[in-house]
């Protein structure tokens, strides 16, 4: 359902970039991802630029226990590891041993104490394999090492080496890609499930959109979920339901799935309709006229030939 023709492709809101990563990369045009999320922003751009060193640190004590899980989630939400902790911590190393070796552990609880990029980005990646339903809230209660994300990783950073990075609010992102040859694809929160996602998206934020879309130039794609409001909200476009499976209701009712609309400002069949089409030798649309002309036998070819 995506345009035939663009040459500057846009995910506004990123998120676990599945769409990105589920088409070939562009050789020739631009690639953007953006999410709002600043931890999953940090987290594409050292998967992108700093691979080696996101992968050490995911690999330093994989334990995937509860406690575990909760000191990730503390640490995210900046509860723990402040400086006040840090400041008790260094005057009991000063006041119990002597001073070059007080200099020596100062080193190294500073520097372990530093929330550099690689840390946060290994620490959220961790918080959403060991959550429930990746929502990075409650405790999955499921076995996993995430070591055996590595290959993934690397073969993310792989297709990630030509695709631009941003953290930006999509009315901001949108007017600064904006162009004819733009094409935007729009994951947005859905409509009244606001509250299972770490940025807030209020009732306005989806007409906000609406109208960034509409005053841009370039072409667009919104999925969503099918619902009134959304369908008068972009009433007089096109408006394609679909249904896909419900992944997080499969455990309890398998096969559940879950009506959304896929919302564009063009033609979603243009595609399938520029596709190369096999002819068949009765083809013909009913409008041309088809003359046969049958030779007649010589003198020397019998009748029955």
């Amino acid at each position: 359902m995506f345009p035939t023709k663009f040459d500057r492709y846009v995910e506004v809101f990123g998120g676990g970039g599945w769409v990105l990563f589920g088409r070939p990369p562009d050789q020739k045009g631009m690639e953007v991802y953006n999410d709002f999320n600043s931890n999953l922003a940090n987290l594409f751009y050292c998967v992108k630029n700093r691979t080696w060193a996101l992968l050490r640190e995911l690999g330093f004590l994989p334990l995937n226990s509860r406690d575990e899980f909760t000191v990730i989630r503390d640490f995210i939400d900046k509860k723990e590891f402040d400086d006040s902790y840090l400041k008790a911590e260094l005057e009991l190393a000063e006041h119990n041993l002597p001073p070059p070796e007080f200099e020596e552990i100062k080193a190294i609880m500073l520097e372990n104490a530093e929330v550099t990029d690689i840390k946060r980005a290994a620490a959220f990646f961790k918080l959403i394999r060991y959550s429930y339903g990746s929502g990075c809230t409650s405790y999955g209660c499921q076995p996993f090492d995430v070591r055996k994300c590595f290959a993934a990783i690397w073969q993310a950073s792989r297709r990630l080496a030509n695709t631009v990075v941003e953290n930006k609010d999509f009315e901001a992102l949108i007017r600064q890609y904006d162009r004819d040859g733009a094409f935007f694809y729009c994951d947005p929160p859905y409509y009244e499930t606001e509250g299972h996602y770490a940025v807030v998206f209020r009732k306005e934020d989806h007409a906000r959109l609406r109208d960034a879309l509409v005053a841009s130039r370039g072409r667009w794609m919104v999925s969503y979920n099918d619902c009134e409001f959304i369908r008068e909200l972009y009433d007089g476009y096109f408006i394609t339901a679909v249904t896909r499976i419900n992944n997080l209701a499969q455990r309890y009712d398998g096969g559940c799935e879950f009506p959304e609309v896929i919302i564009t400002n063009y033609d979603p069949k243009e595609s399938k309709n520029a596709e190369p089409r096999q002819m068949y030798l009765f083809d013909f649309d009913g409008e041309d006229e088809i003359e046969y002309e049958i030779a007649e036998p010589t003198g020397s070819e019998s009748e029955e030939t």
